[in-house]
């Protein structure tokens, strides 16, 4: 069992230098697109749930 987890544990470290990392601005041109993107979803949500909201406001308050 303990060669099993040695075992499991050297392929990691094996793999993980196969990995190819971004560049230091690679990573943050893609935190900025992740942040932008999700901004604009969240305000197109909030527009669609207020929009309903008065909908609903509308048909239940006649």
């Amino acid at each position: 069992m303990k060669d099993k987890i040695i075992n499991f544990l050297t392929d990691i470290v094996k793999e993980m230098k196969k990995v190819s990392w971004p560049k230091k601005q690679e990573l943050i041109d893609s935190v900025k697109i992740v942040v932008v993107t999700m901004i604009i979803f969240a305000a197109i949500v909030y527009a669609i749930d207020k929009g309903l909201e008065a909908v609903l406001k509308l048909i239940f308050s006649a």
